[in-house]
Formats: C-alpha cells, structure tokens, sequence
C-alpha cells in the first residue's frame, strides 16, 4: 500500500487524481474501465481529471464507468439517486459519456429481483474487462462503498442494510432523516479488491480514526477499509487533518521521497 500525505484537500485531489492517470496508463486497454465513488471527497479529484482532460492530458470519451453503489427503492431518474449525481459531477465534469455509466439498479418489484441485478452486475464488470482504477472514499465507520462493518471481505454486489450513522451522514442530501433508503445494493468487498488498482482519498478530521483503522489496524470485517491491505497495488492519498491518527507517519513520508541511488 502507497501512503501518500499532503498538507491541503486541494493538494490531496492532485495527487489522487496523478494515481487515478497513472493507473489507467499502466493498467487500461483501448476501452478504460473507472470505477466511481460519490460522496464529497473524491470531487476535488474529478475536478482535477477535468482539468488534465482540458490541458489534453486525458481524455475521457471512450472509458467505461461502474459506480460502486445506488439505494435501493429509487428509480434512477430521482435526483439524490447514485445515477444521477454521478451524471453531475463526473460525467458533465470529466466527459464521460452518459451511455457508458453503468450504476447498480436498486429498483425493482422484489427482493428477489433486487439480489438477481445486483448478481448481474457484478457479470457486468466482468464482460467489461474489469474495473482498472477504483475511486474510493472511506466513510466515518469505516464502510468502502456501501459495505458496512461486518460486511464479508469476500463478498460480491448484494444488497445491504445502511447503518445509522451512514443514513445520518446522508441525511442532508434528503429532505430529513425519514427520506433516507433504508438499504443500498453496493460493490462488495471482494468486487473491489478485483480491481486492478485502488485509489482511495480521505479528507478531514472526521476520517481519521477510520484511516488509522484502515491503514494500521488488524484486517477485519469490523472496519471494511481494512481490507485496503490485501491489495497489491492501493493508493492512499489523504489531507494532515485525515493523517491525524497514523503511529507510522514517519515511514509513509520516508517512503513517499522514493528510491534514493548514489548513497
């Protein structure tokens, strides 16, 4: 895992977006797959994608988008719906073609038919190539996209019960705590660790127990960041106020400086 700390979120958003590049330089074919994540965090980073797609560093129109997670209970034309936002900030901002987002479908006449979506897009990935650079945010417990403390590391695209605090979080994008979905279909655990690399951005004060859990403590579905460690090629990009709790500072700022010949 890559530990890379920087003074400001700004800073943060440059550095994760160089990951994002650089990743789909090594790993991507003719037809790029990104995975998205929504949430305040990564959009510094979508700003700067934009950016380097502006200066002719990037471009955008042929790669293929799967985002991590949608509510379930919502058609995909609600505006608070994963679709939609993900439409706002990544597509109109990055030039990602509308027709290539492919978001999990949370909308349905049962569970049943709920859980047999969520099956077919994890096939969906499949049939793509699979997903070359993931974005990804972590939230305040711990949760990488919608999978929630106890969450299987292993597990594959289902549907999962949200937790309080994650529904409380997201309370403000809804008209009170009532409007919140209750329950999600989201990436798994072991859906994401297929990607080929992870770039995760974390931001603030309020993130950084989740790191140190993430980052230094045991693997554990208890704090599904954890499993971060089991992937051999994880970027962690994150601002001073998020670092705040790391023990082995020194190391990732040592390591971060790179190989150093001639000593």
């Amino acid at each position: 895992m890559e530990v890379l700390i920087v003074d400001t979120p700004e800073a943060a958003a440059a550095f994760a977006a160089e990951a994002v590049l650089d990743g789909l330089r090594k790993h991507a074919g003719e037809n790029p797959v990104l995975g998205l994540a929504t949430g305040s965090s990564p959009l510094g980073l979508y700003a700067e994608l934009a950016a380097a797609a502006q200066r002719g560093e990037a471009d955008f129109s042929d790669t293929v988008g799967f985002a991590l997670d949608e509510y379930v209970g919502l058609e995909d034309t609600h505006e608070q719906s994963y679709r939609q936002t993900l439409i706002r900030e990544v597509c109109d901002v990055i030039g990602l073609p509308v027709e290539n987002l492919n978001v999990p479908n949370g909308h349905g006449e049962s569970v049943e038919q709920i859980a047999a979506q969520a099956t077919a897009y994890d096939e969906a990935i499949k049939a793509a190539g699979g997903v070359d650079v993931q974005i990804l945010g972590i939230g305040a417990n711990g949760h990488l996209g919608f999978n929630e403390p106890a969450s299987s590391l292993r597990s594959r695209t289902r549907i999962k019960r949200l937790a309080a605090q994650t529904r409380e979080d997201n309370a403000r994008f809804f008209d009170g705590l009532d409007r919140v979905p209750t329950h999600c279909v989201t990436q798994g655990l072991g859906t994401v660790q297929d990607a080929r690399r992870l770039v995760l951005i974390a931001l603030g004060s309020n993130k950084a127990e989740a790191i140190a859990a993430a980052i230094e403590g045991p693997l554990s579905a208890s704090c599904p960041g954890s499993v971060l460690q089991l992937h051999p090629d994880a970027v962690v990009v994150l601002d001073e106020a998020a670092a705040a709790g790391l023990k082995n500072r020194g190391y990732y700022d040592d390591a971060a400086a790179g190989l150093q010949f001639g000593i």
